[in-house]
């Protein structure tokens, strides 16, 4: 945990099907449950819609191809990945949902999700970086309503949401990371911008957030 960093119980919020805890930038959650227990597994929504752009003949959108990753770390190191061409981890306990195209065909809900069984996660990894990049290039001022949204996949909780400012001229973002904290897991809303059409372009990005 950062210095200074308040840390949320996913108890302070979030009802079956409703709204999370509203995360804010370097925000942190922990992943323990009320009354005593972890959660088991969780799911890392994404979500986005392209932005309307004016035009002669008025507005108009332009679909938007945004790609959501996560990395695995081991004391710093990477050493898997969870993408649209390597949908599961090498120990099977991450998982892509599959890739979207377009975004907003959830109109608000999910357009793409990576599924997380904490329980199988090897202890070895310590850290999972969530990250969103434009494979076709176009910057997020193209790009409104994106977000993240952590929930309990159980029960379908959602139990945190963050979400992004408008507008700027980058590629990617680095959204949130759920990691160890003594014996159980916190999320944290990381939030960065940053350049690149795929994972391996945010690596530099990535590092000084671990």
């Amino acid at each position: 945990m950062e210095r200074g960093q308040r840390v949320v119980d996913v108890s302070e919020g979030g009802t079956p099907g409703g709204p999370g805890v509203n995360l804010t930038k370097g925000q942190a959650i922990s992943l323990e449950k009320r009354g005593g227990g972890t959660l088991t597994a969780v799911r890392m929504g994404l979500g986005w819609q392209a932005a309307p752009r004016r035009g002669l003949f008025g507005s108009r959108t332009r679909e938007i191809d945004l790609d959501a990753s996560a990395v695995l770390f081991a004391d710093k190191q990477p050493v898997d990945v969870v993408f649209f061409r390597h949908l599961v981890s090498d120990d099977g306990s991450v998982r892509h949902t599959g890739d979207n195209l377009v975004g907003g065909a959830g109109q608000g809900g999910d357009d793409e999700a990576i599924l997380v069984d904490l329980q199988r996660v090897p202890v070895h990894i310590d850290q999972i970086v969530f990250t969103v990049n434009s494979f076709t290039g176009q910057t997020f001022q193209e790009v409104q309503n994106a977000f993240c949204r952590l929930v309990d996949e159980t029960n379908g909780q959602e139990l945190a949401r963050y979400t992004l400012d408008g507008g700027g001229q980058y590629t990617a973002q680095i959204m949130a990371k759920v990691h160890r904290a003594g014996a159980g897991w916190q999320m944290t809303a990381l939030g960065t911008s940053a350049n690149g059409r795929t994972f391996q372009d945010l690596m530099p990005a990535i590092l000084p957030h671990l």
